[in-house]
């Protein structure tokens, strides 16, 4: 290999990136130090959701290469989501000014170069930033990426589990970090002593200590990340009106001090867009990319059944259409198990200053295919905005390696206007259901007697919504049957909301929720439960008409009535309220 000359490998590198399909276009290969832009490197389009990575030293250019991919797969019309860590990445919503450098750098590799803007969606964890809120409820977050923000340890993390499976028996609601915390009180009071032997694991011991990290967590000032209105990840698959798919950014402007809480909650919703994806098998092009920036932080001192729950996504993930890029410094940062699952490479350049920086060189190095490149010496003398690339073809092989001087993105690389992002914002359509946090009865107001907070301002042209009537200030459990949580109260209350008016339904008994001295009621018998369903669903869709069409199902779900719907479970423990 050493003996060929330049032609033959232009022409490994040719025959290797003669793709026949539809391809995201990276660079010109660099060969014997100089580009060539007849040998173009790309990406098959169909391959992307074989997953891949994206890694180099700090400064090498990793987040224009995602920049610069994000593009072409929104104009492919494959929606694209991202975290936005250092905030320059909303320059994908400003089309890019030419000049003089530019001109000559995309002359040199053949590209077209255009400056363009393209559709961006922004996003904040629980509306810290100017994006649209992302907000998880507990249940959906679950115990396991939940045990992950808090650092509990393996015996800590089966016992949060016992927890969630205690409030999911006894119809507990958990919405947000109050929620959580009242449920693990009560077991820890004499009043739950003995629901906490039942749960057999749990010592009182280790429920306290999960009790005061979540103190922590609150004083941190997290429990903005939890609540409702819950996110629906089905949002990030969207296509704006001129198909091109929309960017989801997710802004993390505050959260450089709490990087495991932002990779943590990237992993939620991918874990929550895989139990909801029906297999799609392989597609001409993926339903969505998902790039994981930062991706070292997930594998951190992780349990293992964290890491056995990502490498399960990673692997079944693709067959719903869903591709991973893990943007990180060096293979070794991602488990082997995951990494075995990557078949796309991007390699900007390493450093290595120390033993341990030459270490790593030589072991990313041997995950490389034999190439005609001494590869110790091109990842260390690679330039900005250069990369050694290998990918999957369309027949499910590797290309041949080639260092790359990769494309140059057409939006802007840095910051859009913070007017510009403001207005994005304001025009949004996610604005309106995701944009105004509520509080709904759940956990925290059923074992503490306490009155159902204020969901906000009524909507606009109606009335705010009436008190309740019963003495606790909230919809009680019927007199006869002992429930939870009063399906018909809650019809009623629902009805006055949208309506305007005062319900036509007959109120109920007075009542109250369970003390914290009395354990959670006991499931409704079944016939009960078909009857208050199946009457309360006639009755509020007779009395709403079509007013609100396919809007009901949503309302009714956001009011957490359970509705004689099963709890799932996923593979990080995580349950979304859309699948009960």
């Amino acid at each position: 290999m050493a003996n060929k000359t330049t032609a033959e490998k232009l022409a490994t590198i040719q025959q290797g990136y003669a793709l026949e399909g539809a391809t995201i276009e990276l660079g010109a290969a660099i060969v014997d130090g100089e580009i060539h832009k007849e040998a173009q490197v790309r990406l098959p389009l169909a391959m992307m959701n074989r997953h891949g990575l994206v890694a180099g030293a700090t400064g090498t250019g990793k987040t224009v290469t995602l920049h610069m991919i994000a593009e072409q797969l929104s104009t492919a019309g494959v929606p694209v989501f991202l975290a936005d860590i250092k905030g320059d990445l909303s320059g994908l919503a400003t089309a890019a000014t030419g000049s003089e450098k530019l001109s000559a750098r995309t002359e040199a590799l053949g590209q077209q170069w255009q400056g363009k803007n393209f559709p961006v969606e922004f996003l904040s964890l629980g509306g810290d930033g100017n994006g649209i809120p992302i907000r998880a409820t507990i249940t959906s977050f679950g115990p396991i990426l939940l045990s992950r923000i808090m650092d509990l340890n393996d015996t800590q993390e089966s016992s949060l589990q016992l927890i969630f499976h205690f409030a999911d028996k006894n119809k507990l609601e958990l919405i947000d970090l109050k929620d959580l915390r009242a449920v693990i009180q009560f077991l820890t009071s004499d009043e739950g002593k003995e629901q906490l032997e039942d749960l057999g694991g749990l010592s009182k011991a280790t429920a306290g200590v999960i009790l005061r990290e979540l103190v922590t967590l609150e004083a941190q000032g997290m429990e903005r990340f939890f609540g409702e209105p819950e996110f629906d990840t089905a949002e990030l698959l969207r296509t704006a009106p001129d198909g091109r798919g929309v960017i989801s950014c997710l802004e993390l402007p505050t959260l450089q001090t709490k990087p495991l809480l932002f990779s943590t909650f990237l992993m939620w919703l991918l874990a929550d867009l895989f139990e909801d994806l029906p297999e799609a098998g392989d597609l001409d092009k993926p339903k969505l990319v998902f790039f994981l920036d930062e991706a070292h932080l997930l594998f951190s001192d992780a349990s293992k059944a964290f890491l056995e729950a990502i490498t399960t996504t990673v692997r079944l993930i693709r067959s719903k259409g869903v591709g991973i890029f893990f943007v990180t410094q060096t293979p070794k940062d991602v488990p082997a198990d995951v990494l075995g699952q990557l078949a796309n490479r991007v390699q900007h350049a390493l450093r290595a200053f120390t033993p341990e920086d030459a270490k790593a060189l030589k072991a990313t190095v041997s995950t490389f295919p034999v190439s005609d490149y001494d590869l110790e010496e091109t990842l260390t003398s690679a330039g900005i905005g250069e990369a050694v690339i290998t990918v999957m073809n369309e027949k499910g092989a590797p290309t041949p390696v080639a260092l790359t001087r990769l494309r140059a993105p057409e939006s802007v690389m840095g910051p859009s206007a913070d007017d510009l992002i403001r207005s994005t914002v304001a025009s949004s359509s996610l604005l309106v259901k995701y944009g105004t946090a509520v509080d709904n009865v759940s956990a925290y107001e059923k074992l503490t007697s306490n009155p159902v907070p204020s969901t906000g301002d009524a909507a606009p042209g109606l009335p705010p919504v009436p008190a309740s009537s019963s003495g606790s200030g909230a919809p009680g459990p019927g007199a006869s049957g002992g429930t939870p949580y009063d399906i018909d109260a809650e019809a009623r209350r629902i009805e006055e909301e949208i309506l305007g008016r005062p319900s036509s339904r007959p109120a109920p008994a007075p009542s109250s929720f369970p003390a914290p001295s009395s354990p959670p009621a006991p499931t409704p018998a079944p016939q009960r439960a078909s009857q208050q369903d199946g009457g309360m669903l006639g009755d509020l869709a007779g009395a709403l008409g079509g007013a609100l069409g396919g809007g009901l199902k949503s309302m009714v779900r956001s009011m957490g009535t359970q509705l004689g719907r099963d709890l799932m479970r996923g593979v990080f423990g995580t349950s979304s309220r859309r699948r009960r």
